[in-house]
């Protein structure tokens, strides 16, 4: 799990004053640091749990104890030390955070020691200078972390009592995970239905989906061509430490698997773990055959087992199909088991088979190898347990200063640690098991002694390189709990943690054994008051086997940084995850044993909590690799051997002693955070591109009504020329009847009769708005009265109009003259009743 970000202070100030808890003597005046701790006496007191830690406590985590005025050697850095249940934790006084390098796990912590340090005398000093009370913590996930306490005070002796009671429990139900349970958000979910569902998709039957039912009644026994799933070790009789449900060739019955187990040690028989799904080659992972001192022991049944894993196929013409028996041990080690009754298979007895040795060292080798390196790291980085960098190491520039017989000393300590070599001789043997099955469709049974150690790191390694699916999270978490935790690596042995049957045969601390050049002086002349009894190779099982998996993996990853979609950060918070204990997924030694110590039920699910924490951001989520591209790499990975050099983890081996540098190369971290700046553009634009689309739609709509307007400029415009020309109509008309028309400026029409000597009179007696303001209907309809025919108006028609017929009728349209109101008069409001008139334009004189 991710730790907080370290800081490093040159001065801190202490606990508030204002808490009563803290008497004066606890206080600690001037800079936070080592050398400003008063070493005064102090009586222990029982103290309440502080309000501001309750906020970076744990779902039930408690405080046992507590340590005031501590000092974190390595930053230099003042603090309060806590024991709980679940973790040592260091707070500090100036920031009132956690520190990350100071707080670390219970089940994090391989071995812790009480040190006491004797300060130089300063010359003709009296009185003798008080020693240095040390407590240091050396952790399983490289750090090693130095506490410094005042003197005549029982803080170190209760924070180490806590140690020794919390760190080291009896019984697996001791440990944190046991005591929150299963929470909504990491609730555990039944691993048996995964394990199916990955056979199903390695026999190509994804349409098929395992569930608890199938599992119960046993109803998962399906096919393919070649491959089975057989039931035989449901209930852990045959194997104890193999799955419930294994892969094995369909022509092999269950009665011959029964029979073939014994011949393995520990009855972990040949059992298919990969397989090709179009040339059939399959990755087999077994433990070493019992063939005896002699190596004469022969079994049948397990030599036609193997035989089936490569005389399988069905249909396919191709040439003569090889085995590879892939033996990890180095030879001599093989031999040497011979002695015990195991060994190595015999070419001879195992037909088209070839017997390769890759010469991987076993699980002590390993742990002694991590150890030097976690000194090398420590002695030689930014910050050291001692509080000294490799600059100042030795009172002078050791270390970057122009000496170069200590530089050159300093790469010969890396190398003389042999975890790189080691981490090489595993990604050399993989990539060779991966070649064969891609290049030469052979099929590989790979095992060492057990066959859960580095057996598991080969075939689980070889199938990542094989198989695309693996390299996604989903199919990671499938790999994992398929070659690690269902085939049975001893989780438990190898973090040095209880199972089932408890287990007590480990100390409860351990004296440091420091490799050559990794103390400082300081350090050299320290003595540790624990008991200096060690644990023997048979002691201790413990060994870093997962975690150089995991180192593996990222080394594949810096290579082919476009073929996982995970990223470094995953792998660490995985393995943080792992070493912590706080989920139950990796307790136990086997599948049968967390089946019955109810861990599935009891505990939290480490997988549900990685997922949790990337929903919130998606695929922005640090656990995601920027880089990937699926397309790019949609076959298998086959590194050659000049590029299986294999670096040192930057995020994981640097992050406690050289931060800056850990994270310095850190290309994820970049990519990420120009992918965020990226997205914020894309934001950005976005909401331009909205603003661009409203404003041409306003844009557009304006253009419209502009149209519109002109539209209906051009109508009136239209109209006014119509109404104008039929106002020059009606005017000639009205003219050709002899009458005068004027249009005043209010728009009102009068209309006159010319004078006539003989029968028109000289002006009409009214005018057209005079007759419109005395009859509002005049405007539809002024009809004349027929006994005002006789009137001047009629003799105008009579006299004028050419259109009058002699008895008195009239050939114009509707009588138009006739009803002089309705034409005539009304021409101020009815000017659409002259529109007939148009077809009669030639009627009237042109002007």
């Amino acid at each position: 799990m991710a730790m907080p970000p370290r800081t490093r202070s040159g001065r801190t100030t202490p606990l508030h004053d204002s808490d009563p808890r803290l008497s004066e003597s606890d206080r600690i005046d001037g800079a936070g640091s080592w050398d400003a701790i008063e070493w005064t006496k102090v009586d222990p007191v029982s103290r309440s749990i502080p309000q501001g830690l309750q906020q970076f406590l744990l779902e039930a985590e408690q405080v046992i104890v507590e340590g005031y005025g501590v000092v974190l050697v390595n930053t230099d850095e003042a603090g309060t030390l806590f024991v709980t249940n679940y973790r040592l934790l260091f707070l500090s006084d100036g920031s009132r955070s956690i520190i990350g390098l100071g707080t670390i796990p219970l089940a994090t912590i391989e071995k812790f020691s009480k040190i006491t340090v004797k300060l130089p005398s300063a010359p003709r000093q009296v009185d003798k200078n008080p020693s240095q009370r040390l407590l240091q913590v050396i952790g399983k996930d490289m750090r090693i972390i130095v506490f410094g306490f005042r003197p005549r005070t029982k803080q170190r002796r209760g924070v180490y009592d806590a140690l020794v009671r919390c760190s080291r429990p009896a019984r697996l139900w001791d440990l944190y995970a046991f005591v929150p349970g299963p929470s909504k958000s990491s609730s555990n979910t039944n691993p048996k239905v995964r394990l199916l569902n990955e056979y199903f998709r390695l026999l190509g039957l994804g349409s098929y989906q395992a569930s608890s039912r199938i599992v119960e009644d046993g109803s998962y026994t399906l096919a393919n061509d070649w491959w089975r799933i057989s039931s035989i070790n449901s209930n852990y009789a045959m194997c104890p430490t193999y799955p419930f449900a294994l892969l094995i060739p369909n022509t092999i019955s269950d009665a011959e698997i029964q029979q073939a187990c014994s011949f393995r040690a520990r009855c972990r028989l040949p059992a298919i773990s990969w397989c090709h799904p179009r040339t059939g080659a399959v990755l087999a992972r077994s433990s070493q055959p019992m063939v005896g001192l002699m190596m004469n022991m022969r079994s049948n049944v397990d030599e036609k087992l193997v035989a089936a894993l490569w005389t399988q196929v069905v249909g396919i013409r191709e040439r003569r199909r090889k085995l590879y028996i892939a033996d990890a041990r180095p030879r001599k080690n093989a031999l040497a088991n011979g002695a015990m009754g195991g060994g190595s298979e015999s070419s001879a007895n195992y037909s088209q088979s070839e017997i390769v040795f890759f010469g991987i060292d076993n699980i002590h080798a390993m742990r002694e190898s991590l150890a030097r390196l976690r000194d090398y790291v420590d002695t030689h980085g930014a910050i050291s347990s001692d509080g000294m960098s490799s600059y100042l190491r030795h009172g002078g520039w050791t270390w970057g200063g122009g000496n170069l017989s200590s530089m050159s000393a300093s790469v010969s300590t890396l190398g003389d640690s042999g975890w790189l070599s080691h981490v090489q001789s595993v990604l050399a043997g993989s990539a060779w098991i991966a070649a064969r099955v891609a290049l030469e469709s052979a099929s590989v049974l790979v095992h060492c002694s057990d066959g859960w150690d580095r057996t598991t790191q080969l075939v689980s390694l070889a199938s990542l390189l094989l198989d695309p699916y693996y390299r996604t999270i989903k199919g990671f978490q499938a790999l994992v709990e398929k070659d690690w935790l269902a085939f049975g690596h001893p989780f438990s042995d190898r973090l040095g943690i209880p199972t089932v049957s408890g287990s007590d045969s480990l100390p409860c601390e351990f004296s440091r054994q420091s490799s050559t050049g990794s103390m400082s002086p300081v350090r050299q002349t320290s003595t540790s008051s624990a008991s200096q009894s060690t644990s023997s190779h048979a002691q201790n099982n413990s060994s870093p086997i997962f975690l150089q998996w995991i180192d593996c993996v990222s080394q594949l990853l810096r290579m082919y940084p476009f073929a996982f979609e995970f990223s470094s950060v995953f792998l660490v918070d995985l393995i943080d995850s792992m070493l912590s204990c706080r989920f139950g997924n990796f307790f136990c030694n086997s599948e049968k044993e967390r089946q019955q110590a109810g861990v599935y039920d009891a505990c939290g699910c480490l997988w549900m909590y990685l997922a949790d924490l990337r929903v919130s951001d998606g695929r922005s989520h640090v656990h995601y690799n920027h880089f990937y591209d699926p397309s790019k790499f949609q076959g298998p990975l086959l590194p050659p051997a000049a590029a299986l050099a294999p670096t040192l983890w930057p995020q994981f081996h640097l992050r406690w002693a050289c931060p800056a540098e850990a994270q310095a190369g850190e290309i994820e971290a970049q990519c990420r955070d120009m992918a965020k700046k990226i997205s914020e553009l894309q934001k950005a634009k976005d909401l331009a591109e909205a603003k661009v689309r409203e404003s041409a739609a306003t844009i557009e709509s304006l253009t419209d009504d502009l149209r519109n307007e002109k539209i209906s400029s051009s109508s009136a415009k239209d109209w006014g020329k119509r109404s104008k020309k039929e106002t020059e109509a009606i005017k000639r008309a009205i003219q050709s009847l002899g009458c005068k028309v004027h249009f005043s400026e209010d728009g009102d029409c009068f209309v006159g009769i010319e004078n006539n000597p003989t029968e028109i009179p000289q002006k009409l007696p009214f005018s057209v708005s005079e007759m419109h303001d005395q009859n509002p209907d005049a405007s539809a309809r002024a009809d004349v009265a027929d006994d005002d025919y006789d009137s001047p108006i009629s003799r105008v028609c009579e006299s004028l109009c050419p259109l009058r017929t002699r008895d008195g009728g009239c050939r114009w349209p509707e009588a138009g003259c006739a009803q002089f109101g309705s034409q005539f008069v009304g021409l101020k409001a009815n000017f659409d009743a002259f529109e007939t008139l148009s077809i009669y334009d030639s009627y009237f004189e042109s002007q």
